[in-house]
């Protein structure tokens, strides 16, 4: 495992410093396109009996690698505690129900509007995929990812505000997304559909409970906070909060990433805010400021890695170009339509629709919950599906977003 470990920190930091000397990326991009260039070379090279070596031994580096559990089990909780420090509690209270409907409601028509699409539009290039894999392939690729846009819509100099519904939303999406995936998971195991009364206890029970659990751990780490002055101690408590919440959240069988983005909004307003002294503050800043960094780092660098791992063929590869477009297409109705149409209700900027909907990249999450489905066919091709529309979402989307945002919005 060490060894492992310090072969991804080490392919990250030289693929950082590449893109950091010559391609001048945002860092998540750029790593990203490093990686999938040289293994994309590595496959073309492999393929004229050259540099075969190099090819099996990236190949042997990524199947020793369970991604999904590696994101799932470790660098989420991480992520979304990190990305939630930041977020103004009184901003986000400023937008809460907009944010609210965004991450619930129109996660969950997205999970529909995408499974039921493809089920009647994928026959058509001759891939059968039945109804309950597109409708998980819809759960897993309805959650958003602000990871890669946040700072590109900062240097687009977005409003304020728009960034607040982007983050907050992605951050809460994120959970609801895992939940609606993991009752369609267990359906699919299962082989029964639970009824609408049941579906409906489960999901309270793992949403629910995971905003309780870390609305528990915010509160108690900021009683902590208050009655010790130890940046290091203090340091140390927001990582019990994230490692001890995240695995005692996965034992109670409730949501541990909506309780990681409750607990930090808490910590990140009222801890840094009431319980914390200049020092320690900074402290827990810059920590988690690298935590985020590096850990995004590795995982947009495996993202790109893991090309070598996913099969493609003509069929496949025109069905995923479908799915870009069915999300696309969902993004918009289910976002971009309500905020174009009901403004009065979104309090932002005019244009701020299309910066919602070519904003809403997609992630890591998602090509880890495509991991986690059983083997055999259908997950191979969803595994596909999911690759392509988040190798666009980032490359393109994601390249393109600043432009998007100035001028859908104007000169600021």
């Amino acid at each position: 495992m060490l060894d492992i470990i310090a072969t991804c920190l080490v392919i990250t930091a030289v693929m950082a410093y590449v893109n950091h000397r010559f391609i001048k990326l945002p860092t998540a991009i750029g790593v990203m396109v490093v990686a999938l260039v040289f293994s994309l070379a590595l496959v073309l090279l492999e393929g004229w009996g050259v540099a075969k070596e190099l090819h099996d031994a990236e190949v042997s580096l990524l199947q020793s690698i369970d991604f999904s559990s590696v994101l799932m089990q470790g660098m989420l909780s991480f992520l979304l505690f990190a990305g939630a420090l930041h977020i103004d509690l009184s901003e986000l209270k400023a937008f809460r129900w907009q944010i609210g409907t965004l991450a619930m409601v129109s996660t969950v028509l997205s999970t529909l509007f995408v499974g039921f699409a493809l089920h009647y539009v994928l026959p058509l290039v001759g891939i059968d995929l039945p109804i309950m894999y597109c409708l998980l392939f819809g759960a897993l690729i309805s959650p958003t990812d602000p990871i890669a846009v946040m700072g590109i819509l900062k240097s687009a100099k977005a409003p304020r505000e728009l960034e607040v519904v982007i983050a907050g939303e992605s951050l809460f999406n994120d959970g609801i997304g895992v939940v609606v995936f993991s009752l369609l998971l267990g359906m699919l195991v299962s082989g029964q559909a639970p009824s609408a009364a049941h579906a409906g206890e489960l999901l309270a029970h793992e949403a629910g409970g995971g905003i309780i659990l870390g609305l528990v751990l915010g509160g108690l780490a900021f009683m902590l906070f208050r009655s010790v002055d130890n940046y290091q101690v203090e340091v140390l408590l927001t990582l019990a909060v994230v490692m001890g919440g995240y695995a005692l959240a996965t034992h109670l069988h409730i949501s541990g990433p909506l309780a990681m983005v409750v607990a930090g909004l808490i910590i990140g307003n009222h801890g840094r805010e009431l319980g914390m002294s200049d020092t320690t503050r900074r402290y827990v800043d810059m920590f988690w400021e690298l935590i985020d960094e590096i850990l995004n780092a590795v995982l947009f660098v495996l993202i790109g890695m893991e090309v070598l791992l996913v099969s493609f063929n003509a069929s496949v590869l025109t069905a995923a170009a479908i799915a870009v477009v069915v999300t696309l297409i969902s993004r918009l109705l289910m976002v971009g339509v309500p905020a174009r149409f009901t403004p009065g209700s979104f309090n932002l900027p005019q244009g701020s629709w299309k910066v919602l909907t070519w904003g809403g990249l997609r992630g890591g999450i998602s090509v880890a919950l495509a991991l986690s489905l059983p083997p055999g066919p259908e997950r191979d091709t969803v595994l596909t599906l999911t690759y392509c529309v988040v190798t666009f979402s980032i490359l393109v989307q994601g390249l393109t977003i600043g432009q998007v945002t100035k001028r859908a919005l104007g000169s600021r």
